[in-house]
């Protein structure tokens, strides 16, 4: 398996070379937004993408495009009030209706792609119609680089965020048109059980390990490898070592997280029996709370110990 880092900027893929990253699972682009007092150009996006690529030495570099909205605002784009923001305009739905700024990203993103692996996903895609016109804007940005001469990697990797549940549910239908996905459990939990993450009055029921959540973790997984594409994680469960036999016997291909907890996960990992956690993912998708759920990823990390 892969286990990456998640980054806010070019200086921190230092950090995570330093821990020992397997590559960038996360590049959360529209901090270079949110840091600066105007609209990034290209150059100045091309720049921090280059470096980044060129800091993880041939190592993959997923960047993600501006998911500015829910609790991002940039007061420079002048976003609409909403009363419920994490479900309005927000991420690929405000790239798609300003184009200009999808197209000025994308075209960094393609340039950087001739100095390193890099890939790149859409978040926030709800259905194949988003996913498909970010996908044209693409083939366009890629159509104008090549009239203009400018170099990018041909063949780079072009991947979606899974963080709405009817995403998760039509994985088998985007699998045959992605390269990759990458599940963003930390909006799929709360889009799932219908739980604002940031409502303290809510957060009982905000939790990665209801049965729901893990369905359509395993439904995404399957439908991938049926395909033959792949399947990572950045949300916060992909840091998370109680999880780490449960998403191995899931058949998950990439961990992506922040730089600080890479060691302890590799080393979870490495003690455990791929075979054991296939056994142990039927288990638990067969109970019916997240605290059996949780339950039995503890006994079955305590089990472990014990033998150790």
């Amino acid at each position: 398996v892969e286990l990456a880092a998640n980054i806010g900027s070019s200086a921190e893929a230092e950090t995570a070379v330093r821990q020992g990253a397997d590559g960038v699972g996360l590049f959360r682009t529209e901090f270079l937004f949110m840091n600066a007092p105007a609209m990034p150009g290209e150059e100045e996006q091309f720049r921090a993408y280059q470096e980044a690529a060129r800091m993880m030495e041939g190592r993959p570099v997923i960047i993600r495009t501006m998911d500015i909205g829910g609790d991002k605002e940039l007061p420079y784009l002048q976003l609409p009030k909403e009363a419920n923001p994490f479900l309005g305009y927000r991420a690929i739905r405000v790239g798609l209706v300003r184009q200009e700024l999808l197209r000025t990203q994308l075209r960094a993103v393609l340039r950087a792609s001739a100095f390193g692996t890099v890939k790149v996903m859409f978040p926030m895609i709800s259905g194949l119609q988003e996913w498909r016109q970010a996908r044209a804007i693409l083939t366009e940005v890629q159509a104008e680089l090549r009239q203009e001469g400018i170099r990018f990697d041909e063949k780079m990797e072009v991947g979606i965020m899974v963080e709405i549940p009817s995403a998760a549910v039509l994985a088998e239908l985007f699998a045959s048109e992605v390269d990759f996905f990458s599940i963003g459990t930390n909006d799929l939990v709360q889009y799932t059980v219908a739980a604002d993450r940031m409502n303290e009055h809510v957060a009982h029921l905000y939790d990665y390990f209801h049965p729901a959540v893990l369905q359509l973790i395993r439904t995404v997984i399957e439908a991938s490898h049926a395909a033959g594409k792949w399947t990572g994680m950045c949300g916060s469960m992909a840091g998370d070592p109680l999880a780490a036999p449960l998403l191995l016997g899931l058949g998950l291909d990439e961990w992506s997280m922040e730089a600080s907890g890479l060691s302890r996960m590799k080393e979870r990992l490495a003690g455990l029996d791929r075979q054991e956690c296939r056994e142990l993912a039927k288990r638990v998708l067969r109970l019916d709370t997240p605290q059996a759920v949780r339950q039995a990823l503890e006994e079955f990390h305590s089990a472990q110990k014990a033998v150790v």
